[in-house]
């Protein structure tokens, strides 16, 4: 089973990113969040892996960290949730707000991910209501401390700003980037339209690269 990717970045998709280990291309599917963080093709890049075994197919889902990873293995533990439905959460909602919204039995938090509705994410709180605290704040990862990584919270102006710059004909993964950068820049509590403008300053910078 493998469960750590050390090798360069190729490529990038929407959900997906390959990661070269020896000259052996490994499909690796992540949230946006955690592709949003891998460098440039070309680049070293470590994922921590879960390894799906299936009749038909081997499915590898990396994460930046293990605290990601965990979350996407206790998601997939409530009916209803599948691995795209558990990614699509993760690349929505950190794994902070994830506990925060779960504990607080914030529903309409929740539902922000695609695929989440109404009845999914009264289930969600149903059933892991006793079970965030621990994994959320586990002593044994220094990301369940620090967060992840430099991601902020993806608050309702942050995805105000994907959802326009998405719009606009970017992918997810480089809408995500973007407005993670302009909001390093411009401070959390920024108005949405100063963002997306800050956004599409910087990927017209990347494409003139």
């Amino acid at each position: 089973m493998i469960a750590r990717l050390k090798g360069l970045v190729d490529s990038v998709g929407e959900d997906w990113a390959i990661i070269d280990v020896g000259g052996v291309g490994y499909l690796v599917f992540s949230s946006a969040k955690t592709l949003a963080r891998l460098p440039r093709p070309g680049e070293a890049a470590s994922l921590h892996v879960e390894t799906h075994v299936r009749e038909d197919h081997i499915h590898l889902y990396g994460f930046a960290d293990p605290v990601e990873k965990d979350w996407f293995r206790l998601l997939l533990t409530v009916q209803g949730v599948g691995s795209k439905v558990a990614l699509a959460m993760l690349s929505a909602l950190t794994p902070e707000d994830l506990a925060r919204a779960i504990s607080a039995g914030d529903k309409t938090m929740l539902t922000r991910a695609q695929g989440v509705g109404p009845k999914l994410a009264a289930r969600l709180v149903t059933e892991l209501k006793d079970k965030v605290a621990g994994l959320a704040l586990s002593p044994s990862s220094p990301a369940a401390i620090q967060g992840i990584g430099a991601a902020p919270p993806a608050s309702a102006a942050a995805e105000d700003a994907i959802s326009a710059l998405i719009n606009l004909g970017y992918r997810r993964v480089e809408a995500h980037a973007a407005v993670l950068k302009a909001l390093e820049a411009l401070g959390e509590g920024t108005a949405t339209g100063v963002v997306i403008r800050e956004g599409l300053k910087i990927l017209g910078k990347e494409m003139a690269r």
